[in-house]
């Protein structure tokens, strides 16, 4: 098991955070990042990684998609070893949460 500097770690979770950037929400064509999706990414010295996200909705069919987008991104990262994807409802995601390029590419003001 490799152990990991600050820095460097936190260069492995910006490179996580380019490739989650890949990943598109089918519905609104905007990636998850820019939508304000991921509260959190955590990252452990043997590779693995918990990516803490919400949804738009309680109810979006998308789930299982995204889930599987996530994986296959990070697959990119040669650091990351397992993925876990955890959904989570707290804080609800609002608009708030979206970037400004997000907005913009919605037509949301």
């Amino acid at each position: 098991m490799a152990t990991y500097t600050t820095e460097e770690v936190e260069k492995i979770k910006d490179r996580i955070l380019s490739a989650l950037e890949g990943v598109i929400d089918p519905e609104l064509g905007v990636d998850i990042i820019n939508l304000g999706l991921v509260y959190a990414i955590e990252f452990e010295d043997s590779g693995r990684t918990e990516i803490q996200m919400t949804l738009t909705t309680m109810g979006c069919p998308l789930a299982d998609l995204l889930t599987e987008q996530i994986h296959d991104a990070l697959k990119e990262v040669p650091e990351v070893s397992e993925v876990d994807v955890k959904l989570v409802w707290y804080p609800a995601w609002s608009v708030d949460k979206m970037s400004r390029y997000a907005r913009i590419a919605l037509g949301i003001r």
